[in-house]
């Protein structure tokens, strides 16, 4: 072998050494801003998250944690569209979806098999609480509406059959010691039920979401609108016997309201099945939890670690826990 071969030999070797060392420098730079361990096996191929219609909040916000997780884990992951909570739940039971948003007080009644729920969906775990939602009784300031009580013998929409707003409406209704047969109860969509009130068959409806709500808000720009606010008595009998409600305050100002309005709120969650495994959930987690800075929708300034457990009354997937432990974040102190 020649000197000149040796020589060529040498640097090639001297080369293979420097390029691997710059490979290696790159893969712990991706470790230090938190994309997980791509490539390992978690038991799933593909990751799908149940939200709700396209017009809706939970869609844009899945689309946002679905760039997340896909980014953590490697893992091809999808926003799929569904009519939402309630919907959800059974989509989660039957293996069709591995995330899924709902309000916690669904989530609460699918774990019992109570209220619209025949039988127990027994495969789901809390993976957070994101913001609260809302319970609007809306009206219109002819309507002469003032307080619940007034609702009795009205034309209300107490929301969609089997929706999470048709037990809201139950729920508050009995605080008051009444029931969906004390007033002309309708089965309605928010948009129907800002039409009823508009062509004057509906005087008022339950609506149960985020603030504004661009239902209510196309009702505000022709008619004068009133929210009608909870007694602070009845909003503490709801919260006792219905531990998932929280107090909630609808700002001045919104709707052209004069002053704040007190009412109540369920959260809205992410739960997953609970067959996922912890070290999957774990990155879920960090991943959606880590990068609230980077939601598009305006939803995102309220989504946080430090909130995530507030008002949880459902089991924490362990991988979840795991997350919230290391943040030094529990139910206790929230």
């Amino acid at each position: 072998m020649t000197r000149k071969s040796l020589a060529e030999i040498a640097f090639m070797l001297v080369l293979t050494l420097v390029l691997a060392a710059c490979g290696g420098g790159n893969d712990k730079g991706k470790d230090k801003v938190g994309e997980g361990e791509k490539g390992k096996d978690y038991g799933v191929k593909v990751i799908r998250i149940a939200t709700g219609g396209t017009g809706g909040t939970y869609y844009p916000l899945g689309g946002d944690f679905a760039n997340f997780i896909k980014k953590a884990t490697g893992i091809e992951t999808n926003a799929i569209t569904s009519s939402a909570s309630t919907e959800n739940m059974e989509l989660i039971k039957k293996g069709k979806a591995e995330i899924a948003f709902t309000q916690m007080d669904i989530a609460t009644y699918a774990i019992e098999g109570t209220k619209m729920f025949k039988e127990k969906v027994d495969n789901i775990e809390g993976m957070g609480v994101l913001y609260p939602e809302a319970i609007q009784l809306v009206t219109t300031e002819k309507s002469g509406i003032h307080s619940v009580a007034d609702l009795k013998g009205k034309n209300v929409s107490v929301g969609e059959s089997e929706s999470g707003t048709l037990a809201n409406a139950e729920q508050i209704l009995e605080m008051y010691g009444m029931s969906l047969d004390d007033v002309k109860a309708s089965d309605l969509s928010f948009d129907d039920s800002m039409a009823g009130m508009q062509d004057g068959t509906i005087d008022a409806a339950f609506i149960t979401a985020t603030t504004p709500t661009g239902a209510v808000e196309g009702l505000a720009a022709t008619d004068k609108v009133t929210i009608v606010p909870i007694d602070h008595d009845k909003i503490a009998a709801l919260i006792k016997k219905y531990p998932y409600y929280s107090k909630e305050t609808i700002k001045k100002g919104t709707y052209d309201a004069k002053n704040d309005i007190h009412t109540v709120a369920v959260q809205a969650m992410l739960v997953v099945n609970s067959d996922l495994s912890d070290d999957l959930v774990y990155e879920m987690t960090k991943a959606i939890y880590e990068n609230t800075d980077k939601i598009g929708h305006e939803k995102g300034k309220q989504i946080s670690a430090k909130h995530a457990l507030d008002r949880m009354t459902i089991e924490l997937h362990p991988g979840a826990k795991k997350y919230f432990d290391e943040k030094g974040i529990s139910a206790e102190t929230k």
